[in-house]
């Protein structure tokens, strides 16, 4: 596995303000959660965060958005799948953005030797181990072995799921995506490896996008509010937290699932 030293980090700077005339429609509540990788215990916390905040703030109709990277790094990942697919269940309009780490892993799934290497490089081991359930098979196992197990192990159900996410979520003046979007290129002409994988060309620029942008993708000790961008990926398989963005008409707020919840309560 890669030491975390060498996982990228945002090298902040000071936030610059937030203009606050950006708002969804109304009668809309909208919650956005960040990055999970793996992390299912914050995941479910999450969830019971966002269940109790929407029913303290009364009647509205929510829309849940996972900003992607459901997977990798943590060590639960097949479970966070998992919750994730069963979330519309309770939350109808649950909304799935697929992150450059299920473009991975779901390329890794097609058997490809070169794929599943990769994958397994930028994190992708802990989600291979998450469905193998066999930490000393898997450790003697080769490349070949897993790129020929691995679609075994993975329910159809999962690969549906991950297969149907979206790349672009408009609601309002807000727009979700999983990394950013190229600055200067509209929208319906945005390139997927840019949707998903861009950084400093877009966390750089300073210009207005026509509409404010949420994305995970790029790691911040905490929400990184900016005037045409808010990123919401505080590095939960590292840092033990876990954020979601709410949204309701102009207001703006932000929940925390962390470990220091689970000591505090023991």
């Amino acid at each position: 596995m890669i030491p975390l030293s060498k996982f990228w980090k945002r090298k902040e700077k000071p936030a610059s303000p937030v203009p606050l005339h950006f708002s969804v429609p109304a009668g809309r509540r909208v919650y956005a959660i960040g990055d999970i990788h793996g992390r299912d215990d914050l995941f479910a916390q999450m969830i019971d965060h966002i269940r109790a905040d929407h029913a303290a703030r009364g009647p509205a109709h929510l829309t849940l958005i996972l900003l992607g990277d459901l997977v990798d790094r943590g060590a639960q990942s097949a479970a966070v799948v998992e919750r994730a697919m069963n979330l519309r269940h309770e939350f109808a309009d649950t909304r799935l953005l697929i992150g450059n780490h299920e473009e991975c892993f779901l390329a890794a799934l097609t058997g490809d030797v070169r794929r599943v290497r990769y994958f397994m490089r930028i994190g992708g081991d802990a989600t291979v181990r998450s469905y193998w359930q066999d930490d000393a098979s898997l450790a003697t196992a080769t490349f070949e072995e897993v790129a020929e197990r691995l679609p075994k192990l993975v329910p159809s159900e999962h690969v549906n799921f991950l297969s149907m996410g979206e790349d672009v979520v408009e609601i309002g003046d807000y727009v979700f995506v999983h990394a950013g979007i190229r600055p200067g290129v509209p929208l319906e002409k945005q390139a997927l490896s840019d949707l998903r994988w861009i950084r400093e060309e877009f966390l750089d620029d300073p210009g207005d996008h026509g509409k404010m942008v949420v994305h995970g993708h790029s790691i911040t000790s905490e929400p990184d509010q900016r005037s045409n961008r808010i990123g919401i990926d505080v590095g939960a398989f590292r840092s033990g937290t876990l954020a979601a963005l709410g949204l309701e008409g102009n207001r703006r707020w932000f929940l925390f699932a962390s470990d220091r919840a689970v000591e505090n309560a023991a």
